[in-house]
């Protein structure tokens, strides 16, 4: 792992003033320094090395486009198109994905150039010259002679590139690029394309193209100075469908070209509509000042006390939980689902890119919190996706389902909201998707009449992710019952708790582990608990990015039935030690399974209620030991201060979760439970206007313990908080001590 240390939280602010002076007036500079800004404490160059996947661009909260440098391609490492190390930028791109463990996005790569044109023009850059903060990228290319800046608003991105003033300007624009898995791809992944050159000043188009999804996006460009010549490049390879071209500019007196590109799910005219809406009569500061302050908004949703690397991991963290999910839908409302047809959203909002297998453990859980706002939009967004596909979400990306990982997730969130008290949608539909996704074969991961009828995923029938399928359902099944029961539909509660409770049949109590069994109900032998498995890689295997050891606990709807078939605490706590303790290395490696303690892997999401389970075991000085070391060594102010993918925000959610001192261990139960709070303090600016603090009263590095929980002032036993008293508001003090408890 690459060993950087990084401190942005006073020099970004000090750099962008003096960088963005360029191009603003001096009452320009005057109001960013003057705002109350909490964007100097986020650093977006946390996770952009190591596994984070995290990318530098600039982004608009929950916005659809995020435009920013690619310095790579072709590879698992650049799920983003960035990584910190590299010394290279190929050029800058319009979108990407946050975290992720697969390649998509990365379209229309544009790359600035003075003077004449080379057959390579990426260009090497002075790292001392990259600046990122939210909403704002700025790099200096050397080989180009160019200062890059970006911005953003929803829908458009903002470019201002300023070029040597004695040299020629130019512009690479690339309609053939895109972030793909393999370097043969780039010659295949378009599959149709049209680029028009309306006039001197706008460009328009669309290119459908497939990689994780197919799908097919529509563009406008418009520059501020005219294309005063093009030169169409000769085909790298006879297979690719978009062209490439270098685009020469007059600026006349000026050296700087102002370039905005909107994007749009269903037409041409959606793209321009986007533009008019967010582009026109606005510049490129002002644009940035408008995304500032709406980061700054998400930002304030909660202020917490601590050091100045507490403060930059806290608001990175809470910065990246932000950057999706993405709403696609047009300013009107209209974008393309899974159906591909137009269709109107009744809200104007269409969220995708919700990862569900990773964010329905806590990112989701946060929303509930944070941004209570969002959440009816949520959940209408995947009933629609539902009624157009035959089934909740899986992880959808771009309004089209990418079939990736193994349960339906979407599931807990949506009974999450509901058991929440979230009204805006309606009940009966959301469980007749739910039942529906849940009992009708409409996806090629069901399998539902084998479920039914052997109680698990027989691995002869189903022989990759057989164990984990059964346990990831369980939980989806468990949150179908909770609404039916509140529905008053009996025989569907019994159905669906009946069957969440099949993880039994899993159970080995011999290795005392999960252990795939195949459809004559006999083990699998031999059997290697420590055997990582994905099906996606090519290991293959009966777990999704783990192994035995780590989805042995993956029964967050049931750790008390767990405990039991362990054979009480005691058993289940050996068996958890030996998870934490054991020194034997996993059989296999696996990019996801990182961040080891012992076999725990905090770099992947099902290891990640595991150190709350100490809780339910009466040894909660376990937990709060745990808590410590995962936020103090995975959580860093630095690039790769990430342990693992960030996932759509579910890593960062976890750490905002347990810095405050509890985590949602089952995700739709409305509980949270304790670990130990890694901050001084926290306040939670709630929604209704009331407010949410956490004290940790004694809090050092030595105290990381807790003696005793007072709510409002009054001792307070219990081992969760509950969604209900968080949005109460109050005060939830912690009182740190240096010895368990």
């Amino acid at each position: 792992m690459t060993k950087i240390t990084f401190n942005i939280s006073k020099l970004t602010a000090i750099l962008f003033i003096f960088i963005l002076t360029a191009g603003c007036t001096s009452k320009d500079v005057q109001s960013v320094a003057e705002e109350e800004d909490m964007t100097e404490f986020v650093n977006p160059f946390i996770g952009t090395a190591f596994t984070g996947h995290t990318f530098p661009g600039a982004a608009y909260p929950l916005g659809f486009m995020q435009p920013g440098p690619e310095t790579g391609n072709f590879s698992w490492d650049y799920c983003s198109g960035y990584f910190y190390d590299d010394d290279r930028i190929n050029g800058f791109s319009q979108n990407r994905l946050n975290g992720t463990g697969i390649v998509d996005l990365g379209d229309l790569l544009m790359q600035p150039f003075s003077g004449d044109k080379r057959d390579d023009l990426s260009s090497s850059f002075d790292k001392s010259t990259e600046i990122a903060t939210p909403g704002y990228y700025a790099v200096e290319l050397t080989d180009n002679d160019v200062k890059v800046e970006i911005t953003t608003s929803p829908h458009v991105a903002f470019h201002r590139y300023t070029y040597n003033a004695d040299k020629t300007a130019n512009l690479l624009a690339d309609f053939q690029s895109g972030l793909v898995w393999n370097q043969d791809r780039i010659f295949t992944h378009v599959l149709d394309n049209e680029v028009n050159f309306e006039s001197e000043y706008v460009i328009s188009g669309y290119t459908r193209r497939t990689e994780w999804v197919e799908r097919t996006y529509y563009f406008v460009i418009e520059f501020d100075k005219p294309v005063v010549s093009k030169e169409l490049l000769e085909q790298r390879d006879p297979r690719e469908k978009a062209p490439r071209y270098i685009l020469n500019f007059n600026l006349g007196d000026d050296s700087v070209l102002n370039m905005k590109v909107a994007m749009s799910t269903t037409s041409i005219d959606g793209a321009k509509a986007n533009l008019t809406a967010e582009g026109e009569g606005h510049t490129f500061d002002e644009v940035y000042q408008e995304t500032k302050s709406e980061w700054n908004k998400y930002l304030s949703k909660v202020i917490i006390e601590g050091t100045d690397d507490d403060k930059t991991s806290f608001y990175t963290a809470l910065y990246h939980l932000y950057i999706q999910p993405n709403n696609i839908a047009d300013v009107d409302g209209r974008y393309v689902g899974p159906n591909r047809e137009i269709s109107q959203s009744p809200t104007g909002k269409y969220y995708s890119t919700l990862s569900q297998w990773d964010t329905f453990r806590a990112a989701f859980p946060m929303y509930t919190i944070l941004s209570p706002e969002i959440i009816n939009d949520l959940v209408n967004n995947m009933l629609e996706f539902s009624e157009q596909q035959g089934h909740l979400p899986i992880w959808a990306l771009m309004g089209q389902e990418t079939f990736t990982m193994v349960g339906n997730h979407s599931v807990p969130m949506v009974v999450d909201a509901y058991l929440k008290g979230f009204t805006g949608f309606d009940a009966e539909r959301a469980f007749n998707e739910i039942k529906k996704s849940l009992t009708e074969g409409k996806h090629k991961n069901a399998g539902w009449e084998e479920y039914d009828k052997y109680g698990y995923y027989p691995y002869d029938l189903f022989r990759v992710e057989s164990v984990s399928r059964t346990l990831e359902t369980g939980l989806d099944d468990y949150s179908a019952a909770l609404m039916a029961n509140k529905l008053g539909k009996v025989e569907d509660y019994e159905f669906f708790m009946k069957r969440s409770e099949n993880y039994k049949n899993h159970y080995d109590k011999s290795t005392q582990s999960m252990r795939p069994k195949n459809s004559k109900g006999e083990w699998l032998t031999p059997f290697d608990p420590y055997q990582l498995a994905h099906a996606d890689s090519n290991i293959g295997g009966h777990y999704t990015e783990g192994n035995a050891l780590q989805y042995t606990w993956h029964v967050m709807q049931d750790i008390p039935g767990l405990i039991d078939l362990m054979g009480g605490k005691e058993e289940a706590g050996k068996t958890l030690d030996y998870l934490f303790t054991t020194e034997q290395e996993s059989t296999g490696t696996l990019s996801d399974v990182t961040g080891l303690i012992g076999q725990y892997a905090h770099g992947n999401e099902p290891s990640h209620h595991i150190a709350y389970i100490y809780m339910y075991l009466d040894r909660p000085w376990d937990t709060q030991r745990l808590v410590r070391q995962i936020c103090r060594d995975y959580y860093q102010n630095k690039p790769d201060g990430l342990i693992g993918n960030d996932d759509c925000g579910q890593m960062s959610a976890w750490y905002m979760f347990s810095a405050m001192g509890f985590y949602p261990m089952n995700p739709v139960s409305g509980e949270f439970v304790f670990g130990a709070p890694q901050i001084p303090k926290s306040t939670i600016n709630l929604e209704n206007g009331k407010t949410f603090t956490t004290e940790a009263v004694n809090l050092s590095e030595e105290n990381m313990y807790v003696e005793r929980i007072e709510l409002n002032g009054s001792p307070y036993s219990v081992k969760f908080i509950t969604y209900e008293d968080i949005m109460n508001g109050g005060t939830l003090t912690f009182y740190m001590t240096n010895q368990p408890q």
